[in-house]
Protein backbone atom coordinates (compact mmCIF):
# COMPACT_ATOMS: atom_id res chain seq x y z
CA UNK A 1 0.00 0.00 0.00
CA UNK A 2 1.12 3.46 -0.56
CA UNK A 3 2.15 6.13 2.17
CA UNK A 4 0.45 9.01 2.55
CA UNK A 5 3.07 11.00 0.85
CA UNK A 6 3.55 8.53 -1.92
CA UNK A 7 -0.25 8.91 -2.38
CA UNK A 8 -0.45 12.56 -2.51
CA UNK A 9 2.78 12.85 -4.58
CA UNK A 10 1.10 10.81 -7.39
CA UNK A 11 -2.07 13.07 -6.43
CA UNK A 12 -0.23 16.25 -7.61
CA UNK A 13 1.47 14.77 -10.53
CA UNK A 14 -2.21 13.73 -12.05
CA UNK A 15 -3.71 16.89 -11.36
CA UNK A 16 -0.88 18.65 -12.64
CA UNK A 17 -0.81 16.77 -15.76
CA UNK A 18 -4.20 17.59 -16.36
CA UNK A 19 -3.02 21.20 -16.10
CA UNK A 20 -1.12 20.77 -18.74
CA UNK A 21 -3.19 18.64 -21.07
CA UNK A 22 -5.80 21.33 -20.52
CA UNK A 23 -3.38 23.96 -21.71
CA UNK A 24 -2.03 22.14 -24.54
CA UNK A 25 -6.03 21.75 -25.17
CA UNK A 26 -6.59 25.59 -25.25
CA UNK A 27 -3.20 26.24 -27.21
CA UNK A 28 -4.50 23.81 -29.98
CA UNK A 29 -7.36 26.04 -30.59
CA UNK A 30 -6.00 29.17 -30.49
CA UNK A 31 -6.35 29.88 -34.59
CA UNK A 32 -4.12 32.61 -35.17
CA UNK A 33 -0.45 32.37 -35.61
CA UNK A 34 1.81 34.76 -33.74
CA UNK A 35 4.54 36.23 -35.34
CA UNK A 36 7.63 34.42 -35.89
CA UNK A 37 10.17 37.41 -34.56
CA UNK A 38 7.77 38.02 -30.90
CA UNK A 39 8.65 36.15 -27.84
CA UNK A 40 5.36 34.22 -27.07
CA UNK A 41 5.38 35.98 -23.93
CA UNK A 42 1.64 34.71 -23.43
CA UNK A 43 2.55 31.12 -23.33
CA UNK A 44 5.32 31.38 -20.99
CA UNK A 45 2.90 33.55 -18.62
CA UNK A 46 0.21 30.19 -19.24
CA UNK A 47 3.30 27.95 -17.53
CA UNK A 48 3.82 30.29 -15.06
CA UNK A 49 -0.05 29.83 -13.83
CA UNK A 50 -0.28 26.00 -13.94
CA UNK A 51 3.58 26.12 -12.22
CA UNK A 52 5.10 24.57 -14.67
CA UNK A 53 8.48 26.70 -13.91
CA UNK A 54 8.83 25.45 -10.33
CA UNK A 55 7.30 22.22 -10.53
CA UNK A 56 10.74 20.94 -11.12
CA UNK A 57 12.19 21.51 -8.16
CA UNK A 58 12.28 19.13 -5.37
CA UNK A 59 9.04 18.22 -3.21
CA UNK A 60 10.66 20.01 -0.07
CA UNK A 61 10.74 22.89 -2.19
CA UNK A 62 7.58 23.60 -3.21
CA UNK A 63 8.07 21.29 -6.85
CA UNK A 64 6.61 17.55 -7.97
CA UNK A 65 10.31 16.08 -8.30
CA UNK A 66 10.57 16.42 -12.25
CA UNK A 67 14.34 16.12 -12.06
CA UNK A 68 14.99 14.09 -9.70
CA UNK A 69 12.64 10.88 -10.21
CA UNK A 70 11.84 8.37 -12.86
CA UNK A 71 8.03 9.33 -12.87
CA UNK A 72 8.23 12.86 -12.44
CA UNK A 73 10.54 12.53 -15.29
CA UNK A 74 7.54 11.20 -17.38
CA UNK A 75 5.36 13.98 -16.61
CA UNK A 76 8.49 16.36 -17.81
CA UNK A 77 9.01 14.64 -21.18
CA UNK A 78 5.07 15.53 -21.81
CA UNK A 79 5.50 19.05 -21.01
CA UNK A 80 8.84 19.12 -23.01
CA UNK A 81 6.70 17.52 -25.85
CA UNK A 82 3.60 19.73 -25.95
CA UNK A 83 5.59 22.62 -25.14
CA UNK A 84 7.78 22.29 -28.29
CA UNK A 85 4.34 21.46 -30.43
CA UNK A 86 3.13 24.74 -29.42
CA UNK A 87 6.44 26.98 -29.78
CA UNK A 88 9.94 25.54 -30.26
CA UNK A 89 11.53 28.75 -29.23
CA UNK A 90 9.59 28.52 -25.93
CA UNK A 91 10.35 24.97 -25.50
CA UNK A 92 14.13 26.13 -26.36
CA UNK A 93 13.96 28.19 -23.28
CA UNK A 94 11.86 25.89 -21.19
CA UNK A 95 14.52 23.20 -21.34
CA UNK A 96 17.05 25.79 -20.43
CA UNK A 97 15.33 26.59 -17.58
CA UNK A 98 15.18 23.08 -16.52
CA UNK A 99 19.05 22.44 -17.49
CA UNK A 100 19.95 25.49 -14.34
CA UNK A 101 17.45 23.60 -11.92
CA UNK A 102 19.16 20.31 -12.63
CA UNK A 103 22.64 21.88 -12.96
CA UNK A 104 21.81 23.45 -9.37
CA UNK A 105 20.44 20.56 -7.96
CA UNK A 106 23.58 18.55 -8.62
CA UNK A 107 26.37 21.06 -7.93
CA UNK A 108 24.72 23.76 -5.81
CA UNK A 109 24.92 24.01 -1.90
CA UNK A 110 21.75 24.01 -0.09
CA UNK A 111 21.89 27.87 -0.03
CA UNK A 112 22.28 28.10 -3.60
CA UNK A 113 19.38 25.88 -4.28
CA UNK A 114 16.96 27.45 -1.46
CA UNK A 115 17.48 30.47 -2.91
CA UNK A 116 16.89 29.29 -7.26
CA UNK A 117 13.49 27.99 -5.26
CA UNK A 118 12.54 31.03 -3.97
CA UNK A 119 13.37 32.83 -7.21
CA UNK A 120 10.98 30.03 -9.20
CA UNK A 121 8.18 30.84 -7.17
CA UNK A 122 8.49 34.71 -7.77
CA UNK A 123 8.03 33.35 -11.55
CA UNK A 124 11.54 33.79 -12.23
CA UNK A 125 12.74 32.48 -16.09
CA UNK A 126 16.23 31.13 -15.59
CA UNK A 127 18.30 30.75 -18.49
CA UNK A 128 21.45 28.41 -19.60
CA UNK A 129 24.08 30.73 -21.63
CA UNK A 130 27.29 29.41 -22.29
CA UNK A 131 28.35 30.16 -25.91
CA UNK A 132 30.85 33.43 -25.07
CA UNK A 133 30.20 36.50 -27.84
CA UNK A 134 32.95 38.77 -28.10
CA UNK A 135 35.38 38.73 -25.69
CA UNK A 136 34.09 35.98 -24.27
CA UNK A 137 32.95 36.31 -20.21
CA UNK A 138 36.06 36.11 -17.96
CA UNK A 139 36.15 36.18 -14.11
CA UNK A 140 38.50 37.76 -11.44
CA UNK A 141 38.61 37.69 -7.76
CA UNK A 142 38.52 41.42 -6.38
CA UNK A 143 38.38 41.23 -2.33
CA UNK A 144 35.67 39.67 -0.87
CA UNK A 145 33.99 39.44 -4.86
CA UNK A 146 34.54 38.37 -8.40
CA UNK A 147 34.21 40.63 -11.65
CA UNK A 148 32.52 39.39 -14.16
CA UNK A 149 34.03 41.02 -18.00
CA UNK A 150 32.83 39.72 -20.98
CA UNK A 151 29.72 38.79 -23.32
CA UNK A 152 27.61 35.79 -24.01
CA UNK A 153 26.00 35.27 -27.53
CA UNK A 154 23.18 33.39 -28.04
CA UNK A 155 21.49 33.81 -25.42
CA UNK A 156 17.84 32.41 -25.53
CA UNK A 157 15.22 34.71 -23.92
CA UNK A 158 17.80 37.41 -23.09
CA UNK A 159 14.85 39.93 -22.57
CA UNK A 160 12.28 37.43 -20.80
CA UNK A 161 15.39 35.37 -18.00
CA UNK A 162 15.75 37.05 -15.12
CA UNK A 163 18.59 34.70 -13.99
CA UNK A 164 21.57 33.16 -16.07
CA UNK A 165 23.51 30.25 -15.44
CA UNK A 166 26.79 31.08 -17.46
CA UNK A 167 30.03 29.59 -17.80
CA UNK A 168 33.24 32.14 -17.17
CA UNK A 169 36.84 31.67 -17.70
CA UNK A 170 39.28 32.46 -14.69
CA UNK A 171 42.63 33.99 -14.23
CA UNK A 172 43.73 30.26 -14.17
CA UNK A 173 42.36 29.02 -17.02
CA UNK A 174 39.79 27.49 -15.51
CA UNK A 175 35.99 27.05 -16.63
CA UNK A 176 33.27 27.46 -13.84
CA UNK A 177 29.49 27.88 -13.58
CA UNK A 178 28.26 31.09 -12.61
CA UNK A 179 24.71 32.41 -11.22
CA UNK A 180 24.35 36.11 -12.38
CA UNK A 181 21.13 38.33 -12.59
CA UNK A 182 20.09 39.60 -15.80
CA UNK A 183 17.80 42.20 -15.24
CA UNK A 184 19.52 44.85 -16.74
CA UNK A 185 17.84 45.89 -20.28
CA UNK A 186 21.27 47.84 -20.94
CA UNK A 187 23.19 45.23 -21.13
CA UNK A 188 20.82 43.49 -23.66
CA UNK A 189 22.58 43.36 -27.11
CA UNK A 190 21.42 42.48 -30.41
CA UNK A 191 21.92 38.62 -31.12
CA UNK A 192 24.49 37.25 -33.95
CA UNK A 193 22.14 38.23 -37.08
CA UNK A 194 18.47 36.93 -37.87
CA UNK A 195 18.41 33.57 -37.42
CA UNK A 196 16.55 31.39 -40.54
CA UNK A 197 14.57 29.86 -37.57
CA UNK A 198 13.62 30.14 -33.73
CA UNK A 199 13.04 33.99 -34.48
CA UNK A 200 10.22 33.97 -31.24
CA UNK A 201 13.18 33.01 -29.13
CA UNK A 202 14.33 36.22 -28.49
CA UNK A 203 18.04 35.10 -28.64
CA UNK A 204 20.44 38.09 -28.56
CA UNK A 205 23.70 39.05 -26.06
CA UNK A 206 24.25 40.26 -22.61
CA UNK A 207 27.12 42.06 -21.42
CA UNK A 208 28.31 41.22 -17.76
CA UNK A 209 31.26 43.63 -17.94
CA UNK A 210 31.78 44.96 -14.29
CA UNK A 211 29.02 42.57 -12.95
CA UNK A 212 30.10 42.18 -9.57
CA UNK A 213 29.15 38.65 -8.00
CA UNK A 214 30.08 37.27 -3.94
CA UNK A 215 31.27 34.05 -4.02
CA UNK A 216 27.89 32.32 -3.13
CA UNK A 217 27.17 33.33 -6.80
CA UNK A 218 30.12 30.53 -7.89
CA UNK A 219 28.41 26.97 -8.67
CA UNK A 220 30.38 23.65 -8.12
CA UNK A 221 34.02 23.32 -8.81
CA UNK A 222 35.61 24.46 -11.96
CA UNK A 223 35.07 21.67 -14.92
CA UNK A 224 31.59 20.61 -13.11
CA UNK A 225 29.39 21.68 -16.22
CA UNK A 226 31.07 19.47 -18.65
CA UNK A 227 31.02 16.42 -16.36
CA UNK A 228 29.35 13.49 -17.63
CA UNK A 229 27.03 11.85 -17.10
CA UNK A 230 24.91 15.34 -16.87
CA UNK A 231 26.70 16.78 -19.59
CA UNK A 232 25.59 14.89 -22.35
CA UNK A 233 22.44 13.05 -20.52
CA UNK A 234 20.47 16.26 -20.14
CA UNK A 235 20.34 16.45 -24.49
CA UNK A 236 17.31 14.38 -23.75
CA UNK A 237 15.33 16.83 -22.98
CA UNK A 238 15.94 18.81 -25.99
CA UNK A 239 14.87 16.23 -28.10
CA UNK A 240 11.64 15.81 -26.20
CA UNK A 241 11.10 19.40 -27.63
CA UNK A 242 11.96 18.37 -30.84
CA UNK A 243 9.82 15.73 -31.01
CA UNK A 244 6.74 18.07 -30.42
CA UNK A 245 7.69 20.34 -33.11
CA UNK A 246 7.41 16.55 -35.15
CA UNK A 247 4.12 16.08 -34.07
CA UNK A 248 2.64 19.63 -34.97
CA UNK A 249 3.99 18.76 -38.39
CA UNK A 250 2.23 15.50 -39.33
CA UNK A 251 -0.54 17.86 -37.75
CA UNK A 252 -0.16 20.17 -40.14
CA UNK A 253 0.51 17.65 -42.70
CA UNK A 254 -2.88 15.90 -42.44
CA UNK A 255 -4.99 18.50 -42.13
CA UNK A 256 -3.82 20.33 -44.96
CA UNK A 257 -3.91 16.64 -47.13
CA UNK A 258 -7.39 17.13 -45.99
CA UNK A 259 -8.57 20.61 -46.98
CA UNK A 260 -7.51 19.58 -50.35
CA UNK A 261 -9.39 16.37 -50.70
CA UNK A 262 -5.91 14.92 -51.31
CA UNK A 263 -5.51 12.57 -47.83
CA UNK A 264 -6.79 9.49 -50.02
CA UNK A 265 -4.29 9.56 -52.60
CA UNK A 266 -2.14 6.25 -51.91
CA UNK A 267 0.80 8.43 -52.32
CA UNK A 268 -0.20 10.63 -49.99
CA UNK A 269 -0.88 7.55 -47.83
CA UNK A 270 2.33 5.99 -48.27
CA UNK A 271 4.02 9.31 -47.23
CA UNK A 272 1.77 9.89 -44.32
CA UNK A 273 2.38 5.94 -43.32
CA UNK A 274 6.13 6.99 -43.19
CA UNK A 275 5.88 10.13 -41.37
CA UNK A 276 3.89 8.47 -38.54
CA UNK A 277 6.91 6.06 -38.29
CA UNK A 278 8.95 8.29 -37.99
CA UNK A 279 7.24 10.14 -35.22
CA UNK A 280 7.04 6.65 -33.29
CA UNK A 281 10.97 6.01 -33.56
CA UNK A 282 11.47 9.26 -32.56
CA UNK A 283 9.23 8.63 -29.97
CA UNK A 284 10.65 5.33 -28.70
CA UNK A 285 14.13 6.80 -28.46
CA UNK A 286 13.44 10.06 -26.35
CA UNK A 287 11.54 7.73 -24.00
CA UNK A 288 14.09 5.64 -23.28
CA UNK A 289 16.70 8.06 -23.32
CA UNK A 290 14.61 9.90 -20.53
CA UNK A 291 14.56 6.06 -18.91
CA UNK A 292 18.12 5.94 -18.86
CA UNK A 293 18.95 9.19 -17.63
CA UNK A 294 17.13 8.87 -14.38
CA UNK A 295 18.38 5.52 -13.90
CA UNK A 296 20.25 5.47 -10.39
CA UNK A 297 22.09 1.90 -11.03
CA UNK A 298 23.02 2.18 -14.76
CA UNK A 299 27.06 2.79 -15.76
CA UNK A 300 27.61 6.95 -16.53
CA UNK A 301 29.01 6.22 -19.71
CA UNK A 302 25.97 3.63 -20.93
CA UNK A 303 23.88 6.58 -20.08
CA UNK A 304 25.84 9.20 -22.00
CA UNK A 305 25.96 6.51 -24.85
CA UNK A 306 21.90 5.81 -25.19
CA UNK A 307 21.18 9.33 -25.03
CA UNK A 308 23.48 10.43 -27.62
CA UNK A 309 21.96 7.63 -29.84
CA UNK A 310 18.21 9.21 -29.02
CA UNK A 311 19.84 12.92 -30.26
CA UNK A 312 20.95 11.31 -33.41
CA UNK A 313 17.89 9.21 -34.21
CA UNK A 314 15.52 12.20 -33.55
CA UNK A 315 17.27 14.75 -35.55
CA UNK A 316 17.63 12.28 -38.48
CA UNK A 317 13.51 11.02 -37.80
CA UNK A 318 12.54 14.95 -37.77
CA UNK A 319 15.03 15.82 -40.81
CA UNK A 320 12.72 12.78 -43.08
CA UNK A 321 9.95 14.32 -42.25
CA UNK A 322 10.45 17.30 -42.87
CA UNK A 323 11.32 16.05 -46.33
CA UNK A 324 8.61 14.12 -46.30
CA UNK A 325 6.40 16.80 -45.52
CA UNK A 326 8.00 19.20 -48.31
CA UNK A 327 7.32 16.65 -50.97
CA UNK A 328 3.64 15.92 -50.07
CA UNK A 329 2.65 19.63 -49.98
CA UNK A 330 4.78 20.95 -52.96
CA UNK A 331 5.39 24.87 -52.76
CA UNK A 332 2.42 25.36 -50.38
CA UNK A 333 5.05 23.89 -47.95
CA UNK A 334 7.43 26.62 -49.05
CA UNK A 335 4.64 30.00 -48.49
CA UNK A 336 6.48 31.64 -45.98
CA UNK A 337 4.72 32.77 -43.17
CA UNK A 338 2.66 29.86 -43.39
CA UNK A 339 2.10 27.24 -40.40
CA UNK A 340 3.94 24.65 -42.30
CA UNK A 341 6.83 26.89 -43.20
CA UNK A 342 7.25 28.24 -40.11
CA UNK A 343 7.25 25.00 -37.76
CA UNK A 344 9.91 23.21 -40.64
CA UNK A 345 12.73 26.33 -40.40
CA UNK A 346 12.03 26.12 -36.52
CA UNK A 347 12.37 22.55 -36.64
CA UNK A 348 15.66 22.88 -38.84
CA UNK A 349 17.50 25.71 -36.69
CA UNK A 350 16.44 23.94 -33.33
CA UNK A 351 18.15 20.81 -34.57
CA UNK A 352 21.32 22.20 -34.72
CA UNK A 353 22.81 20.93 -31.57
CA UNK A 354 27.10 20.74 -31.29
CA UNK A 355 28.96 18.11 -32.00
CA UNK A 356 26.28 15.48 -33.37
CA UNK A 357 29.41 13.15 -35.31
CA UNK A 358 31.24 13.11 -32.25
CA UNK A 359 28.37 12.54 -30.15
CA UNK A 360 27.40 9.01 -32.40
CA UNK A 361 31.13 8.22 -33.02
CA UNK A 362 31.11 8.05 -29.07
CA UNK A 363 28.43 6.25 -28.40
CA UNK A 364 29.34 3.70 -31.21
CA UNK A 365 32.72 3.16 -29.24
CA UNK A 366 30.88 2.36 -26.27
CA UNK A 367 28.57 -0.02 -27.85
CA UNK A 368 30.63 -1.92 -30.00
CA UNK A 369 32.60 -3.44 -26.49
CA UNK A 370 28.90 -3.42 -24.66
CA UNK A 371 25.44 -4.81 -24.66
CA UNK A 372 22.33 -2.30 -24.60
CA UNK A 373 21.36 -2.00 -21.05
CA UNK A 374 19.05 -4.58 -19.46
CA UNK A 375 19.40 -6.78 -23.34
CA UNK A 376 20.99 -9.71 -21.27
CA UNK A 377 19.40 -9.14 -18.14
Amino acid sequence: MLSLDKKAVRNNLSTFQIDIKNLFDAWRMMASISAENAFPTDMLNSLREIGALNALLSRKEGGLDLCRTSEGGRVLLTLLRRTGYVSLSLGRCLEGHVNVIRLVELYGTPEQRCKLAQALQRGILAGIWVTDGSPPVTIKHERKYYRLAGVKGFASGVAQVGLALITATTQQGHSIMVLAPTTEAGRRQLGPGKLMGMQASGTGGYDFTDVMISPDNILGSAGDYLRQPEFSAGAWRGSAVALGGMDRLIDLLRQELLDRGRANNPHQLHRIGEALTLQKTASMWVKEAAKVAYAANMEPKSVVATVNLARIAVERAALELITLVQRSLGVAAFVKGKAVELVMRDLMTYLRQPAPDEALTEAAMWFVNHDWPGENA
